[in-house]
């Protein structure tokens, strides 16, 4: 296989029209990373990925791919592979002249090309259907097709656009362990569309978290899950409960957050440092605890609105202090040890580390 490539976005827009899709995005992606573009739809995942491919135009802006500005080159000749998410297999070929076929178009003889494709369907375990056609397939079997005609261009960097969305819940957790064991046997770079918040952190070495066009956070994803750089990766990767507020008090390391016609709340943590307005504060919803609080903002007192069991742990949804819907994940034995109902007033609490101040972007 070729060496993998580092990817170099530098103030990328995408404007459609009076729409801007994309806006002035800057990224690197180290040679050898599996990357996630994970976001809701329309957030700009997918024209990024496009325009890394050289499917979509740049509107401004380079990408660079190692030492190579490909903003004006076309897709063959990037030094990169697209997967796409419908996979387009063609239906009247068989699987060796599928995976050959772009061989075939650079003009490459007809023995290589075809010897060229049997190695890549060993590699994906589809030997013994070398003659069969996409229509003879299941889904993850067609999936492993598009990816061994991706790879036998030999690129640098391979880009797919959400490769498991077609695939039943079963099969989409075993072709994403597959798909993790291929990009680390080959070593070269991956960028993976998302909108699934447990695939990318399945299979992500970077989270790259979009929304409306602009990039929220990029980290890796212990780093996301534990430390959300705004409201909205929070919300958006769940596990987070956000309090928004009007900050009543603020220095270095600490603030003091005021909810309209609730509690008052407390956050330690460097980025309190320059607040004066409003804020956000997150707090893990596995962080919370039934109990009173240690001191005056890391807690309250509320009443149950929801209790759903999930089998190894417990979600209560609990409103009071003037926020609706606050969530503490308990385990199923500490819940069932004294069990709750629906109505029930409890005191919920965490601790000062658990409470951190969330950024916010600048538009």
């Amino acid at each position: 296989m070729s060496k993998a490539a580092e990817i170099d976005i530098a103030s990328v827009s995408k404007i459609y029209g009076t729409t801007t899709a994309v806006h002035a995005i800057s990224l690197k992606i180290p040679a050898g990373t599996y990357c996630c573009l994970l976001g809701p739809s329309g957030c700009g995942k997918t024209s990024t990925l496009r325009m890394i491919a050289g499917h979509e135009s740049i509107s401004s802006g380079d990408v660079r791919l190692g030492n190579t500005v490909v903003t004006d080159l076309p897709p063959a000749k990037r030094g990169t592979a697209m997967m796409f998410q419908s996979y387009a297999l063609f239906p009247h070929l068989d699987l060796v002249d599928n995976i050959a076929f772009s061989l075939k178009m650079k003009g490459v003889d007809k023995d290589e090309r075809r010897a060229k494709a049997m190695d890549m369907l060993r590699l994906m375990q589809l030997e013994a259907y070398a003659t069969r056609r996409p229509a003879q397939l299941s889904g993850g079997q067609q999936q492993r097709v598009a990816l061994a005609r991706a790879l036998i261009t030999d690129p640098e960097a391979l880009l797919l656009d959400e490769p498991l969305s077609a695939l039943d819940p079963f099969l989409k957790i075993r072709m994403r362990a597959e798909l993790k064991k291929l990009q680390t046997s080959l070593g070269i770079t991956f960028v993976h569309v998302t909108h699934s918040q447990e695939e990318a952190m399945a299979l992500a070495d970077l989270i790259v978290v979009m929304n409306d066009g602009r990039i929220e956070q990029a980290a890796h994803p212990r780093v996301v899950f534990e430390k959300p750089a705004t409201a909205f990766v929070a919300k958006f990767m769940g596990d987070h409960n956000v309090i928004s507020g009007r900050v009543t008090q603020s220095s270095s390391d600490k603030l003091m957050l005021s909810v309209l016609a609730g509690g008052d709340f407390l956050a330690t943590d460097d980025g309190a440092a320059g607040l004066t307005d409003t804020a956000d504060i997150a707090i893990r919803t596995d962080h919370v605890r039934i109990g009173q609080p240690s001191e005056k903002g890391l807690g309250f007192t509320g009443s149950v609105s929801n209790v759903e069991y999930r089998g190894s742990s417990v979600k209560l949804s609990v409103n009071g202090a003037g926020i609706e819907d606050f969530t503490a994940i308990l385990t199923d034995a500490e819940f069932f040890a004294n069990p709750l109902k629906v109505g029930e007033a409890i005191p919920l609490s965490w601790g000062r580390e658990d409470a951190i101040v969330l950024g916010r972007l600048k538009n």
